[in-house]
């Protein structure tokens, strides 16, 4: 089962801190499988952090062009599109969301969480207050055209 890593946002090139939570907690759980890194302008920064931290470069795939949940899972699907079962690694705010993402395009998923960083709890809890009820809209929407 291939490891997701979810994107987040990066500073001056290196994962921020709520990132680098879920590069260290794939890192935690990683064996010798293939792992996903996706995320618009992240991906590359988190192959690179993986690989300084001892990830054989070639387990890692880079998936630049997802800019959202939904688009992280179905473009991960695409690199790999035989995998029956995915391990996703998010953070502990984001969890709901990824669960129903997954749910909706039919991914069946075991979402592991890092824990967000204190510092930036408050504000991620808030913006996935927002986020998650648009998700909700979006995905009632897809369903309601078909």
């Amino acid at each position: 089962m291939p490891i997701l890593v979810l994107g987040a946002r990066t500073r001056h090139g290196y994962p921020g801190r709520i990132l680098e939570a879920r590069l260290q907690k794939a890192l935690s759980i990683l064996d010798a499988r293939p792992i996903i890194v996706s995320g618009r302008g992240e991906a590359a920064a988190m192959a690179d952090w993986l690989v300084e931290s001892g990830v054989d470069k070639q387990l890692i795939l880079q998936e630049p062009r997802a800019a959202s949940t939904n688009e992280n899972l179905e473009n991960a699907r695409a690199l790999l599109p035989d995998t029956r079962c995915w391990t996703v690694v998010t953070s502990d705010f984001h969890v709901w969301r990824t669960r129903l993402w997954a749910w909706h395009l039919g991914i069946p998923v075991t979402v592991v969480s890092a824990r967000t960083p204190a510092p930036r709890l408050a504000v991620a809890l808030l913006r996935e207050c927002l986020a998650l009820p648009h998700s909700v809209l979006r995905i009632g929407w897809r369903r309601l055209l078909g």
